[in-house]
């Protein structure tokens, strides 16, 4: 990534039980809030998680990219 694109990564740990999530699923909420490790707070599109979705709900370390505008770029499961 060069360093003047104005991308920024962000590292968070979610815990999202599958009841929570059926109802971001459902619209009923569409953003998830979320603290990164350094303790800045980021909201992005809920859906955006629906790749993770696990039997019991979406739980792991996630790294999160965004653009200069603070747009979602990407999502992904940190070492996987």
């Amino acid at each position: 990534m060069p360093p003047d694109s104005g991308r920024r990564q962000f590292t968070v740990t979610l815990s999202i039980g599958r009841t929570d999530f059926e109802r971001l699923y459902r619209g009923q909420a569409r953003t998830v809030l979320a603290r990164d490790i350094t303790g800045k707070t980021l909201q992005f599109p809920a859906l955006s998680l629906r790749p993770f979705l696990q039997h019991d709900g979406i739980s792991g370390t996630f790294i999160i990219e965004v653009d200069a505008d603070n747009r979602l770029l990407d999502i992904r499961r940190k070492g996987g």
